[in-house]
């Protein structure tokens, strides 16, 4: 499945400091398909809370630092 993600929503969630574990919603509208996890300062932390989540239907992304 292919997400077009708005590039002013992917701005929204792309951090000045750290990572910010985001998800996917496939059925929300263009513009408010994205929506915050939680915000971690280090890569480790967060691609083990990333690698955690147990909902396999769950699409994630970790957005770094701009």
């Amino acid at each position: 499945m292919t997400y077009e993600v708005d590039g002013n929503e992917k701005a929204r969630f792309t951090p000045e400091s750290g990572f910010n574990l985001v998800g996917i919603d496939p059925f929300g509208t263009r513009g408010s398909q994205l929506y915050l996890i939680e915000h971690f300062e280090r890569y480790q932390d967060a691609l083990s809370a990333k690698k955690s989540r147990k909902n396999q239907d769950e699409y994630l992304i970790l957005y770094p630092e701009a």
